[in-house]
């Protein structure tokens, strides 16, 4: 069964709580689990991803719509697919402990599959499904608000919250600089590694990232070079 504390941490963390806590032990529920577990009638998250699947396609494009009102077409749909990817929502399903929580056979289990990207997407998108039942949109939309849409605004999908290219017009408003990005650590295992980069403008050292690829590193050195500026 599903673990209290998962619950306790979405109240605790996001002030959700689920009237029908079926409905969120479903989607934490893998068809392995249900499988070993025939009694307890549980059910697998699989209807619940094809739900949720949808909620989170429309409210991020909502989201994308009204925060990029000048964005064509062509660019808004190339940044949700690069929101809405599997390694994008495995990160979002760990931020909010999925990967501690959900329910695996001990097959699937002795396979890593708790650390499987294509499971945790899947899980993540079913337990929106799950909220979006229980709770309605709105609900929904406001998790994602603590969740998903801060990645957003941090510039770390989009060109068009570039960090990088607003840091080097700036500095290029006093002449020609040149700036350089240089990795300097990597943390953690290969399923969820963090890059830490340098940012040196014309040889100084300017500011340090860190982000869940190198290239959201370097957004973030940017950012921050941008903040102290």
């Amino acid at each position: 069964m599903l673990d209290p504390k998962f619950l306790e941490f979405l109240d605790k963390k996001y002030g959700i709580k689920f009237n029908n806590k079926k409905l969120v032990q479903r989607a934490m529920t893998h068809s392995s689990f249900d499988n070993e577990h025939k009694g307890l009638g549980i059910g697998d998250y699989e209807r619940l991803e094809f739900l949720g699947d949808a909620v989170l396609e429309i409210n991020i494009s909502r989201y994308l719509f009204e925060k990029y009102p000048e964005l064509p077409e062509g660019k808004l749909t190339r940044l949700r697919s690069d929101i809405v990817r599997t390694d994008s929502f495995a990160r979002f399903a760990k931020e909010i402990q999925i990967d501690k929580y959900l329910l695996i056979g001990k097959g699937e289990e002795k396979q890593g599959a708790r650390q499987r990207h294509t499971l945790l997407e899947d899980i993540f998108e079913a337990f929106n499904g799950a909220l979006y039942l229980d709770q309605g949109n709105e609900v929904v939309n406001e998790f994602l608000k603590k969740v998903v849409y801060p990645h957003i605004d941090s510039g770390e999908f989009s060109e068009d919250t570039d960090f990088k290219t607003h840091l080097q017009e700036k500095l290029q408003q006093s002449g020609e600089v040149e700036i350089d990005y240089k990795v300097i650590d990597e943390e953690g295992p290969d399923h969820d590694k963090k890059f830490k980069v340098e940012l040196i403008a014309n040889g100084k050292i300017l500011s340090k990232g860190l982000g869940y690829s190198k290239k959201h590193a370097e957004q973030m050195a940017a950012k921050r070079a941008l903040d102290e500026l």
